[in-house]
């Protein structure tokens, strides 16, 4: 390379323009000198209120065929990206305009500086005003109060919206009825259908509106356009999971409640299983409004330990949600992967325990059973029914429904065979865990509902015995059995 192309090269620049959010007046004195100095201009998009009247003197390209000509916004970035580079690669300079701020809301922008920068290229930048400040102007609300900025594209292809409720949301390029149906289906997984939202339109030009209406409308405005932009009020102070971390990192601080303060993880394990037990009730209650109830309480055992842990350095809720979030993800290798189980559920749950299973056999600790994972603590009913399903899934089970009724049977003898109390009472073991494989085989998989449901049914005929007792002023000790069987027998007919 001779000395001129040095020259050439290295003056060979990339210069990126905001344009502001709309009106020419909003233009900066650095930007118009940048647009004056251009040999040729390159515009990310000719739909720009301010592109008419745009101090231009070289040729104008626009790429708004790019977009026409693509599908995926990704291909679009990466044409616009080549075409512009390769201007600069040969020893040019390059100036391109875009909408707002060159760095707010802009990913061909993004795209740029990186590869920019990766090729040792010159790159730029002429900050402009962006869309965020003339919404807030329409707003009437100050940024600082906790405003988080986001792009509306990327929530409506989310499932869950990655909003703190407790906080003001804007979301910007809400440009099409398409994109505004996607986003609300994808709010309302958070926000109530009728929550009160704005579109913010056309923010910066003379033609500036805001539109109050309720979430579920938002994409039957006839307004919707390249310059449309969504804002959500914070939901309300107490809504998000970091208030109720909040509230519980005070609550263990030095100015929290000593009770709080006090505790450990050993001396909370009695309420952990209280509140799961409370859950189930409200679960077999089939309460919606309970079960909201007996649901947070839960959650307050799991940020308890967890707040714990941290106060101890063990971990954070970081930790937890990355480990799990990990763990979901690694475990359906079918929907995050190129697993294919063809909507099997059954094969769904054996890839899952033999992930699990790799899991531990890649672990310091490797299982010694496939038996380990199963918590020996959970109730004893479950734990049978779980330790014959787990071994069950690897061929050790009975043949047919036949054989399990006659082990049942076999069992049912040796009870009276036994030669003491003590073996007897193991024997009626034996055959309560043959009754929970039977039960496995019925299609019962869980043997806890079921018992809870058949002692809510002797609570209801025994608070019948009871109330037929106390309508004659009586009490139940002064009752005969074979009175107290009469009425036992009448709830039962009163059931069927």
């Amino acid at each position: 390379m001779g000395k001129k192309d040095c020259a050439i090269s290295s003056r060979a620049k990339l210069t990126i323009v905001g344009l502001g959010p709309g009106s020419i007046q909003q233009l900066t004195r650095r930007a118009w000198r940048a647009l004056q100095d251009a040999d040729t201009l390159y515009l990310r998009t000719n739909r720009h209120p301010a592109v008419p009247e745009l101090p231009v003197t070289g040729q104008c390209i626009s790429f708004d065929d790019i977009y026409e000509a693509y599908d995926r916004f990704e291909d679009v970035y990466d044409q616009i990206t080549t075409r512009l580079l390769d201007v600069v690669r040969r020893g040019e300079s390059a100036v391109y305009a875009v909408p707002g701020d060159p760095l707010v809301g802009e990913a061909t922008v993004a795209h740029l500086l990186s590869q920019a920068a990766q090729e040792n290229l010159q790159a730029e930048i002429v900050h402009g005003l962006s869309f965020i400040e003339p919404c807030l102007a329409q707003l009437g609300i100050d940024a600082l109060d906790g405003l988080q900025i986001l792009d509306a594209l990327e929530v409506a292809s989310a499932y869950h919206p990655p909003i703190n409720p407790a906080l003001p949301a804007l979301l910007a390029q809400v440009y099409s009825s398409g994109v505004a149906s996607n986003l609300k289906l994808t709010l309302m997984n958070q926000y109530p259908d009728t929550f009160p939202v704005k579109l913010l339109h056309a923010a910066g030009t003379d033609e500036a509106l805001v539109e109050a209406l309720p979430l579920y409308e938002i994409d039957r405005s006839p307004h919707i356009g390249v310059m449309t932009a969504l804002y959500l009020p914070q939901l309300d102070e107490l809504s998000s999971f970091q208030s109720f971390q909040n509230i519980i990192a005070h609550l263990r601080s030095p100015v929290g409640c000593p009770w709080d303060r006090e505790q450990t993880h050993q001396s909370l394990r009695p309420f952990l299983i209280e509140e799961a037990y409370e859950m189930l009730e409200t679960l077999d209650a089939a309460d919606p409004a309970a079960l909201c109830e007996e649901m947070g309480d839960l959650l307050l055992q799991i940020a308890l330990h967890t707040q714990i842990a941290t106060d101890d350095g063990e971990f954070q809720m970081a930790d937890v949600l990355r480990q799990l979030n990990q763990k979901l993800i690694r475990r359906h290798p079918h929907v995050y992967a190129d697993a294919n189980v063809a909507g099997d559920s059954d094969k769904v749950a054996r890839n899952w325990e033999d992930i699990k299973r790799a899991e531990k056999a890649a672990g310091a600790a490797a299982s010694r059973s496939i038996l380990d994972s199963i918590p020996k603590l959970a109730p004893a009913l479950l734990v049978a029914h779980r330790y014959s399903a787990r071994v069950a899934k690897i061929g050790f089970d009975w043949e047919d429904a036949q054989g399990v009724i006659d082990k049942a049977r076999e069992e049912w003898d040796e009870i009276f065979s036994a030669e003491s109390d003590e073996a007897r009472a193991l024997e009626i073991g034996d055959l309560i865990f043959v009754l929970v494989n039977w039960l496995r085989w019925l299609g019962v998989d869980d043997p806890e509902s079921l018992m809870r449901s058949v002692n809510d049914k002797f609570y209801r005929r025994f608070s019948y015995v009871e109330a037929q007792t106390l309508a004659r002023g009586l009490s139940l000790s002064d009752m005969s059995l074979a009175q107290l069987e009469a009425w036992w027998r009448q709830a039962k007919q009163q059931e069927k």
